[in-house]
């Protein structure tokens, strides 16, 4: 492939990365990963309440990996409550998988910032054929790929799993009981699916770009390997 288009697709590699840098840096501050439903069970059993008069003891929120919001109901009115992860439900939640969740991120952020820069190195740069090459594009594209993985599969195990939420609505609450009714993931959950989706895409460019995958060998290398062992 000529050097040009070779330049075309490594900056568009890179700016994809730089922007998904800034997305997952961006979610991470936000409290918009689940918005979830829960129901006051214990004020809607005394009533009785049941078909449209359930409104009335639903409540509503919205959480990060930092902080969140919500809306209590119980059939005397709304009660806003905020709340913070860090040191206010560090009793109430799975900690040991709340900060993977967190460190895989950072991680996240970190090498899709050193790809951005591999990536713009390679375009513009006369890289090595090692580390600073396309193995270490790959390597880097690989280490991004598998953090969003991971940050999306042990946050939706801290959230399914551990019933995040109904602990959340149910901290510090003595007299009235909560059930979750409905969680959604959202806009920063799915950045981070968007960037997995971005590395693996990457991943696809760069062996568009002409280079193979590690540890794969070319047919031109398998016949000469071949020929040396005819030989002796």
């Amino acid at each position: 492939m000529p050097n040009q288009q070779k330049k075309v697709i490594f900056c568009m590699a890179g700016v994809l990365s730089f922007v998904c840098a800034l997305g997952v840096v961006t979610a991470l501050g936000t409290p918009f990963w689940i918005k979830a439903t829960f129901l006051c069970k214990t004020g809607a059993l005394l009533v009785n309440a049941s078909g449209q008069e359930l409104d009335k003891f639903m409540g509503e929120m919205q959480y990060g990996l930092f902080h969140g919001e919500g809306v209590r109901q119980c059939g005397l009115g709304a009660r806003p409550f905020r709340f913070q992860f860090f040191p206010d439900l560090l009793k109430a939640i799975p900690v040991s998988v709340h900060v993977n969740v967190i460190l895989f991120s950072g991680i996240l952020t970190l090498a899709t910032m050193l790809g951005t820069a591999f990536f713009m190195y390679n375009a513009f740069g006369k890289p090595f054929e090692t580390l600073h090459g396309p193995l270490g594009l790959y390597l880097l594209s690989f280490i991004s790929g598998s953090c969003g993985c991971l940050v999306m599969i042990l946050f939706a195990s801290e959230v399914k799993m551990h019933h995040l939420s109904e602990k959340i609505a149910n901290y510090k609450e003595g007299t009235y009981a909560y059930k979750t009714q409905s969680e959604k993931y959202s806009t920063s959950f799915w950045v981070v699916f968007i960037c997995f989706f971005v590395h693996c895409l990457n991943g696809l460019l760069i062996r568009f770009a002409g280079f193979q995958f590690p540890f794969a060998k070319s047919k031109h290398t398998e016949t000469a390997t071949v020929a040396a062992d005819l030989m002796y």
